[in-house]
């Protein structure tokens, strides 16, 4: 840190006089002439004449003069190079990302993210584990769930519908399921840990319990096998919802969905100040997931 007597010096430089310096800095002509001498003293040299009302600079005095300035203008570009970075998107950002959601979804949006925010230095995880945000120290976290911890702050992207689904070819072998009882006798898809199903019909309330016709840990996996004709999956609109509008799939038990309670959320860490990085990112997906075809609620 620069000796505040330097800092006393070039300020009264620029004043031209002591007694004007001293009113700025609200410091009495005297003090500031006995901080200008005790820097004479410390450096060994005289930096002023003190011969007329304004202040005059021997040639030491000059030159530490113009060291000082360039040091101090050096000093404020820092601060606003800092300023000016915590105030925009920019510098590092680390998300984190379920798989089959952060490649369709978020891999997707990187691109016109980063034409906005050119100077962010992003760094994308794609993973179906749950992480710790502080310890793998994830900026952003996208989550599809129905609670987020009270220990982490939560913006909701979109809604997450979930329906029953099959491809034609599925439903022309084993015929349409037309009351829910029926599923028991179909050949049912789901990744390791996603059965059994909660289903809502209004008021009613169903749980579908039953084993999965294939194991899988992975829900693109449960995706395809439904595309590929060989069972009925509980998915997500923005999983199979383009295969849907094209006709690869079909609704089964249109009365029946999946509560509304699940959502997609960005999450991130409790914290006194958050990178203006974060909130851009957490926007810029809320608007993209705003228009998506996929979201119930989809402003497009």
């Amino acid at each position: 840190m620069m000796d505040p007597d330097y800092e006393l010096f070039a300020k009264a430089v620029e004043a031209g006089s002591l007694s004007a310096a001293g009113r700025l800095l609200m410091i009495s002509p005297a003090m500031m002439s006995k901080r200008i001498a005790r820097l004479e003293a410390r450096l060994g040299v005289r930096l002023v004449h003190r011969t007329t009302r304004r202040l005059a600079l021997t040639e030491e005095g000059a030159t530490l003069h113009r060291d000082i300035v360039a040091i101090l203008d050096a000093i404020a570009q820092a601060e606003d190079r800092v300023t000016n970075r915590l105030r925009t998107a920019s510098g590092p950002l680390r998300i984190s990302a379920p798989t089959s959601f952060g490649r369709l979804h978020v891999a997707a949006h990187v691109g016109d993210f980063l034409k906005a925010y050119p100077s962010v230095e992003l760094e994308l995880n794609l993973t179906d584990a749950y992480v710790d945000l502080l310890s793998e120290q994830v900026d952003v976290a996208i989550r599809i769930t129905s609670e987020v911890p009270a220990s982490l702050n939560a913006q909701l992207l979109a809604p997450n519908r979930r329906i029953l689904c099959a491809s034609p070819a599925y439903l022309a072998e084993h015929g349409r399921a037309e009351r829910i009882e029926e599923l028991t006798r179909h050949r049912l898809l789901a990744a390791d840990g996603q059965l059994p199903w909660r289903l809502v019909n209004g008021r009613s309330r169903k749980l579908v319990e039953g084993r999965s016709h294939v194991r899988t840990n992975s829900s693109e996996i449960v995706r395809e096998l439904a595309l590929s004709g060989v069972g009925i999956a509980f998915r997500s609109l923005w999983d199979v919802g383009d295969q849907l509008a094209e006709g690869k799939l079909v609704r089964v038990l249109n009365d029946w969905e999946g509560p509304g309670d699940l959502g997609v959320h960005a999450v991130y860490p409790r914290a006194a100040f958050r990178p203006p990085v974060v909130d851009a990112f957490v926007a810029f997906l809320r608007d993209r997931f705003g228009k998506a075809s996929w979201n119930p609620g989809s402003e497009a």
